[in-house]
């Protein structure tokens, strides 16, 4: 089973709600061949009936990396998907690891209100090239694509430089000027966290055998794109 929903309590009014990429008819049809028996797309109004004033909040989570550059964006997740499990009732849900926050916060409010679900994440889907599979990537120019690319690149670079023992403050630094010699118009952040909280390490080096979580938001001219990786200090 599964779902298709574009959350309007997660777009701030300055963000693409209205044009943000709808593909429904060939989402159902990708399902379908995937073999997906179920697909729940409710509209708005079965979501948030008029006159609709519930929100469910995550603290701490919520408030740090995605949600200081987009303060509204984790309550509208927790409230939309707290409802996704209150009208389909499931056993396992299952969340992109490319969000990776997001299904942290999920995990967290799923554990505090007793949902009794099992929260799965799922791996990220790549591009040949490397780059996360986004419907955001649809803004792309030809050129921007190519470029965009260079995300995975340096991801990866930072976090082997981590895992080999470099200084934090160094390879975030690096990692940053690496993304906008690439042809990034900004980055947001460069982070480098613990994996189980998002909780910035104690140093300005990973400890060693402590999984640890990178993570990066930047923008290929208007485009935000984010992704994330995991690893281990050696």
């Amino acid at each position: 089973a599964s779902s298709i929903f574009v959350n309007p309590t997660q777009f701030a009014a300055n963000e693409d709600l209205a044009t943000y990429p709808r593909a429904e008819d060939s989402d159902l049809a990708k399902l379908e061949a995937a073999g997906c028996a179920f697909c729940y797309c409710p509209s708005p109004t079965e979501i948030y009936p008029p006159g609709d004033s519930t929100r469910v909040k995550v603290k701490d989570l919520s408030h740090i990396l995605e949600g200081e550059v987009r303060p509204h964006f984790f309550e509208g997740v927790a409230s939309v998907v707290s409802r996704l499990f209150l009208h389909v009732q499931p056993d396992v849900a299952v969340f992109g690891e490319k969000d990776f926050q997001q299904l942290l916060v999920i995990k967290r409010m799923t554990q505090d209100m007793g949902f009794g679900i099992e929260i799965v994440g799922g791996p990220t889907l790549r591009e040949a090239d490397g780059l996360a599979m986004s419907s955001r990537n649809a803004y792309l120019g030809a050129e921007q694509r190519t470029q965009a690319a260079q995300l995975y690149r340096v991801m990866r670079e930072a976090a082997a430089r981590i895992e080999a023992g470099e200084r934090i403050s160094a390879a975030t630094e690096s990692a940053q000027q690496s993304l906008l010699a690439a042809g990034f118009a900004s980055v947001d952040y460069v982070a480098m966290r613990r994996a189980d909280t998002l909780a910035p390490f104690g140093g300005d080096t990973a400890p060693v055998g402590v999984t640890g979580r990178l993570l990066i938001a930047a923008r290929m001219g208007s485009t935000r794109l984010i992704d994330n990786m995991g690893f281990v200090r050696r």
